[in-house]
Order: C-alpha cells, then structure tokens, then sequence
C-alpha cells in the first residue's frame, strides 16, 4: 500500500506532535506551506488558542524568492512575539522537511532573537 503525499506528510506531523507541544510561556511555532504561500502562528496548545501568527500574504512582507519571503516571515513572527514578550518557543516544522522555505523561516525567526 502506497500512501499519497498528504497521508505521508500527515503521518509524520502526528509523530511530532507526540513530543513537540507548546505553553503560554514557550509556545509552539508551528508552520503551513502551501504552494504559493507560508504560514507560521505561534500556538499555546494547553489552552488550545493561538497568540499571533504571521504569513506571507502581509502587506509587511516585500516581494522576492519564496526562500527570501520565508526568511522575512520568519523575522515578522519573531518581532510580534518579541514585542508579545515571548523569546522562547518550541519549531513544528509541520510534517515538512527541514529544508529550503521551512528553513529559512526558523533562521529567519533565530536571526531576528527567537530561542528555539
């Protein structure tokens, strides 16, 4: 039995999410990729709600690569949680490989003070 990409990708975001959860005090940078956009919020999952959250369809984020765009996602999200007075987190990087636009918003987010 062959599963399809999406079976895959979910099988593997419930195997971290056994381990990866987020507190107010260091929530859960979790991440959505789509094919045209990026999505990053940052989840309290102990009282089930979601503190801020950032993408790359804000009026903030220029143009450029989608790596490029990644980046400055990640550097928004870190500035809103920043100023929300969260330096801590915990990255779900969301069944995706670490790599190319899910890795560039984690450095992205680290560059701009985020501890993860």
């Amino acid at each position: 039995m062959s599963l399809t990409k999406s079976e895959r990708r979910q099988r593997i975001k419930f195997r971290i999410r056994k381990s990866v959860s987020g507190s107010a005090a260091r929530p859960r940078l979790s991440v959505f990729r789509s094919n045209k956009e990026i999505y990053a919020q940052l989840i309290d999952d102990v009282n089930g709600v979601t503190i801020l959250a950032a993408s790359s369809r804000e009026k903030e984020i220029g143009n450029g690569t989608n790596v490029e765009v990644a980046a400055a996602v990640g550097k928004l999200v870190a500035e809103k949680a920043l100023k929300a007075g969260i330096d801590t987190i915990t990255f779900d990087r969301g069944g995706y490989l670490y790599h190319g636009r899910i890795k560039s918003l984690a450095e992205g987010a680290r560059a701009a003070g985020l501890k993860f």
